[in-house]
């Protein structure tokens, strides 16, 4: 499974490469906003500095929702880098603008997923990403793990080349839970994925081994 950051901390995204287990970064209009990136201008750098980090897939949201206006933002959001992966939104021009794009070799992030249906029209569009949010549905008293379950599902029945993104993902289960039902990526905070590194018997392990190499000194 492949790990995404969703972040647009640049010192977040460091660190997760720094790791070794960096696979992309996913952004949008509100994680700019949180670190105070405003203006066209700026936010062009900004994606322009996320590029020099990663080695691939950063996903870049348009803002617009008509055809012409996500196609406009979209080739000049891949006009950026190679790196870029343009997010597109679950909405009916969207579908459209995701055609037109992959026709033009440009890769798409369909966002806002929030049922199977959706999935598999924005696969049958050409997306190259669909990201369900699950931590969202899950504030509903909807299990959106079991999203991922049943579009992973469906789009093994098919072998559809469109690749499933978990989003929304809050805490550690989540993302075990999206890596045992076969979710080919995870995007999340960098909470959640240092998350994994956490275990009291590790902890307990490590000062037991300390201790007794100190005693073996003396």
């Amino acid at each position: 499974m492949k790990f995404f950051i969703d972040t647009a901390n640049l010192d977040e995204i460091k660190e997760a490469y720094a790791l070794g287990i960096l696979d992309g970064v996913t952004t949008n209009p509100s994680l700019m906003a949180k670190e105070g990136i405003k203006g066209q201008d700026n936010i062009i750098a900004h994606y322009k500095a996320i590029c020099d980090i990663v080695e691939d897939n950063v996903s870049a949201e348009v803002i617009a929702t008509d055809f012409e206006g996500m196609i406009k933002e979209g080739e000049n959001l891949a006009s950026i880098s190679p790196k870029i992966v343009v997010k597109i939104p679950m909405i009916k021009d969207g579908i459209k603008a995701i055609k037109y794009l992959s026709g033009k070799g440009i890769r798409t992030n369909c966002t806002l997923i929030f049922s199977a249906g959706q999935a598999l029209l924005a696969a049958k569009a050409g997306a190259t990403y669909v990201s369900p949010f699950i931590g969202r549905l899950d504030d509903i008293n909807q299990d959106g793990t079991e999203l991922i379950a049943q579009i992973v599902h469906i789009f093994d029945n098919y072998q559809l080349q469109t690749q499933v993104l978990a989003a929304s993902i809050r805490h550690t289960m989540h993302l075990i839970t999206c890596a045992e039902i076969g979710s080919h990526v995870a995007t999340c905070p960098l909470k959640v994925i240092t998350g994994l590194l956490n275990h009291p018997l590790t902890d307990s392990g490590l000062s037991k081994f300390l201790e007794d190499y100190k005693k073996s000194q003396s």
